[in-house]
C-alpha cells in the first residue's frame, strides 16, 4: 500500500510543475526504498534487497539530494556485504560515495553519513582477513568523523563514538582474537544506541567471541538475552545458529537442557 502510494505521487509529480514537490516526493521514496533494504534483509530476501537498494538510489539521483545519494549508496553497500565475494566491490563503491559526499556537501549530517559508509569498508575489510587495514581506518579516517559527529541517527545509520567502538569489537571477532574483542566491548555502553539492530549485532558478536573461547555458560546466558531482545532476529542469524549449534555439541549437562531448548525454538532441532 505505501509503496503504490508513494510510486503514484513520484508519477504524479515526474512532469508537474512545481520542482519543490517533486524533489520531496522523491526524498520521501529514496528514504522508504532505504528502509525496506533493511526490511528484506532481516527477513531473508538478500535479492529483493539489491532491488530496492537500487530504487533508493535512482530516487536520490532524480531529487539532486547528495545526502540521501550517500545514504542510498550506503544501503547498497550493505546489500553488497551480504553477497560474499562483493566485498571489494562494496569498498569501492562507499568510498567513492564519500568522496563525492565531501565535495558537494560540509553539513554535520554529511560528516556523519561519510563515517557511516567508512564503517562499510571497515567491515569489508574485516571479513576479508584485512584486520590490519580495517583498524587503521577504524583509527585514522573513522574515529576523526565520529568525534566531530556525536552521537546521533542521520539518516538510520547510528553512526556516532558507540557505534564505532561496536565496530572495532566486530574486527576482532571477525579476526578470531576473542580476549581483545572481549576487552573492547567492556568498555562500550549501548544503552544510549536508538537502534535495536545494533545491540543484536553486539551482542551476537559478544556471544561469539565466547564461543571462540568456549566459555558455554557466557554464550548460553547471551544468547538467552538476545532471544528476549530480538526473537526474530535470533532465528533468521546464520552466526546464531552457528554458536548454538557449536554450544550443543561440548556443553555441559547443568545447561544442556537450555541449550537444547533455544535450539529447538530456533528451529535447528
Amino acid at each position: 500500500m505505501l509503496i503504490g502510494d508513494v510510486e503514484t505521487a513520484v508519477r504524479a509529480h515526474r512532469y508537474g510543475s512545481d520542482p519543490i514537490e517533486r524533489r520531496e516526493t522523491l526524498r520521501a521514496a529514496a528514504d522508504l526504498y532505504g528502509l525496506l533494504r533493511s526490511y528484506c534483509r532481516r527477513v531473508g530476501r538478500s535479492d529483493l534487497s539489491l532491488m530496492v537498494a537500487d530504487r533508493a538510489l535512482r530516487s536520490a539521483e532524480d531529487a539532486d539530494d547528495p545526502l540521501r545519494i550517500a545514504t542510498a549508496t550506503w544501503n547498497l553497500g550493505h546489500v553488497m556485504l551480504s553477497r560474499s565475494g562483493d566485498e571489494q566491490d562494496a569498498v569501492d563503491v562507499v568510498l567513492r560515495a564519500a568522496e563525492d559526499l565531501q565535495r558537494s556537501l560540509t553539513t554535520p549530517a554529511a560528516v556523519a553519513m561519510r563515517g557511516a559508509l567508512e564503517l562499510v569498508a571497515v567491515v569489508a575489510e574485516a571479513r576479508t582477513h584485512r584486520a590490519w587495514a580495517a583498524r587503521d581506518r577504524l583509527n585514522h579516517r573513522v574515529l576523526p568523523l565520529a568525534d566531530q559527529a556525536g552521537e546521533g541517527n542521520v539518516q538510520w545509520t547510528v553512526f556516532g563514538p558507540t557505534n564505532t567502538e561496536l565496530h572495532a569489537v566486530s574486527v576482532e571477532m571477525l579476526d578470531g582474537d576473542a580476549i581483545e574483542g572481549l576487552r573492547l566491548a567492556d568498555q562500550v555502553n549501548i544503552t544510549c544506541l536508538p537502534s535495536r539492530e545494533r545491540q543484536f549485532t553486539f551482542g551476537l558478536e559478544v556471544a561469539r567471541c565466547y564461543d571462540l573461547r568456549r566459555e558455554d555458560a557466557a554464550v548460553l546466558v547471551h544468547l538467552l538475552e538476545l532471544e528476549t531482545l530480538a526473537p526474530e532476529d535470533l532465528e533468521r542469524s546464520p552466526l546464531a545458529g552457528e554458536i548454538v549449534a557449536s554450544l550443543l555439541q561440548r556443553c555441559r549437562a547443568t545447561y544442556r537442557h537450555q541449550a537444547t531448548a533455544l535450539a529447538q525454538r530456533l528451529s535447528l532441532l
